[in-house]
């Protein structure tokens, strides 16, 4: 079971993702965790991602397809994954595909959240500075302000965070993203969801697309 999430940041892939990896027993990929992860080992190409991230833009394919590759090919995804933040565009698309050979992808599914609810979303987000654990000053505060339930780490908002940096995010996914749902509508595995609803409400959609059950 392949599953490919895709849309806008802060449309909740993350979260759903999570959830997925549980009741479909595969792993869930997140690119930017990748990246992320990549970077804070201080390689090279973490590092020059970083700064593409960093300016709200999108991380140059080469840059990201061996990561994609490397992960994929591991022995948990024998059975499938759930992917999240990869391909963004058509191009990455025909990557994957090469990558994973015969049968490619089986569900896409797409997120839709109005931009002012995911600037909300993301602008209150924080993170700590020790352990990366996340927050969000309204739907999932820190006992305490400020620092780590976990490991008391001082919280902070991460650059890709800002509101700035958001809108100049979402700004380069309609302009450089968007383009995928043609490519993949136009193979018969693109499904939208409302990804405003709630979270468990997300989740069922998702799972109908994947059961092949959905409208």
């Amino acid at each position: 079971m392949r599953v490919v999430l895709v849309g806008p940041p802060g449309s909740g892939k993350g979260t759903q993702g999570d959830l997925l990896q549980k009741r479909l027993a595969v792993p869930h990929i997140s690119s930017g965790d990748l990246l992320r992860e990549s970077a804070s080992t201080g390689a090279t190409e973490g590092l020059k991602a970083k700064e593409f991230m960093d300016r709200g833009q999108l991380v140059p394919d080469e840059l990201v397809i061996g990561l994609i590759k490397s992960r994929v090919s591991a022995p948990d995804c024998k059975k499938g994954f759930v992917l999240d933040g990869f391909p963004r565009n058509p191009a990455q698309a025909e990557k994957l595909q090469e990558v994973l050979g015969n049968g490619g992808v089986d569900h896409v599914v797409a997120l839709e959240v109005p931009e002012q609810t995911i600037v909300g979303r993301l602008g209150g987000r924080r993170t700590c500075s020790v352990c990366g654990r996340l927050y969000h000053v309204k739907f999932n505060p820190p006992r305490v302000e400020g620092r780590c339930d976990n490991c008391g780490g001082e919280l902070f908002v991460r650059e890709d965070d800002r509101e700035t940096t958001v809108r100049e995010r979402l700004a380069v996914y309609t302009r450089q993203t968007e383009p995928l749902m043609g490519y993949y509508a136009g193979r018969g595995l693109l499904r939208r969801i409302d990804g405003a609803a709630s979270t468990e409400q997300v989740t069922e959609r998702i799972m109908a697309v994947v059961r092949g059950c959905d409208d």
